[in-house]
Order: C-alpha cells, then sequence, then structure tokens
C-alpha cells in the first residue's frame, strides 16, 4: 500500500473513531458522545456491536504492521471500554469518558511517527496490565483460601 493510500486510510480511521467516540457535543458543554455511547444503550448487544466496529482500527493497525504488544494494548482498551461500558447506566456513562476508538488511533498515529518507541511503551503497559492481573488473581486465591478457612472454623 502507498504512503498516500495509509494517509487515507489513516483519516478513515479518525473519521470513524470520531464518528464512535465523540461525533455529537451536547449543547452548552463540553461534553461530547458518539455512536458507541448511543447503541451501547442496547443491553448486551450495543456493547458488542460497539466492540465489533472497534475491531475495525485494530484490523487496519494490523495492515499498517503494528507489533504484538500494541494490537494487545488496543485490543484492551477495547476490552475495558465493552467490559465497563455492559454496567447499567455507569457503563453508559463510562462510554462517554473513556473514547477507546480515538485512544486506538492516537496510538497507531504514534506508531506511524515512531514504530521502535511505542511498541517499547506498548510493552510497558501490557506487562504492567499483566502483572496487575496476576496479582489480582494471587488477591483472590489469598482471600478465597482465607473465607474457607473462616467458614471451616466456623463450622466446628
Amino acid at each position: 500500500m502507498s504512503d498516500a493510500n495509509r494517509a487515507v486510510e489513516r483519516a478513515r480511521l479518525t473519521a470513524l473513531a470520531r464518528a464512535l467516540d465523540s461525533a455529537v457535543r451536547i449543547p452548552g458543554t463540553n461534553v461530547r458522545f458518539g455512536l458507541d455511547a448511543v447503541i451501547g444503550l442496547v443491553p448486551g448487544v450495543g456493547d458488542l456491536a460497539g466492540a465489533a466496529l472497534a475491531g475495525y482500527i485494530v484490523l487496519a493497525a494490523t495492515r499498517e504492521g503494528a507489533s504484538a504488544a500494541l494490537l494487545a494494548r488496543m485490543l484492551l482498551n477495547i476490552a475495558i471500554d465493552t467490559v465497563l461500558g455492559s454496567v447499567p447506566v455507569l457503563g453508559d456513562l463510562f462510554d462517554v469518558a473513556w473514547r477507546a476508538n480515538l485512544r486506538n488511533v492516537a496510538l497507531l498515529e504514534r506508531h506511524v511517527a515512531d514504530p521502535a518507541g511505542t511498541r517499547a511503551a506498548s510493552r510497558g503497559v501490557v506487562l504492567a496490565v499483566l502483572l496487575g492481573l496476576v496479582l489480582l488473581l494471587a488477591a483472590g486465591l489469598v482471600a478465597a483460601w482465607l473465607a474457607l478457612r473462616a467458614l471451616l472454623h466456623a463450622t466446628r
């Protein structure tokens, strides 16, 4: 793909991200929202549809040669948006604030400008998230063991 075609594709991705995350401004405020927040109002299906649309940006990043760490970071943004956005009412407010698609397009733009720097930064984020998940899992296991132990002592 030529550089001109890539630039046109990135402009399309930016337009898609804006439509999904910040197309409409609430009059009298600086609050903006997009289609992702609107379709997210439909329980269950809306958040999955938003994730599917967001996946197009990740596929485009793949075509641009984004590293696995950058793709994982983009998928993490979508996962956060989808999971937290699925919480009734609060999730809809979260959808307005998180803007995963604009974040992902910005990550892609940084990748195009500085692939090595973006790869290193993304690896750091992915490793931090994995470490956090391991610690969360360990804390959950310890809490379950303590609860089970307390329950066994209470039944004696």
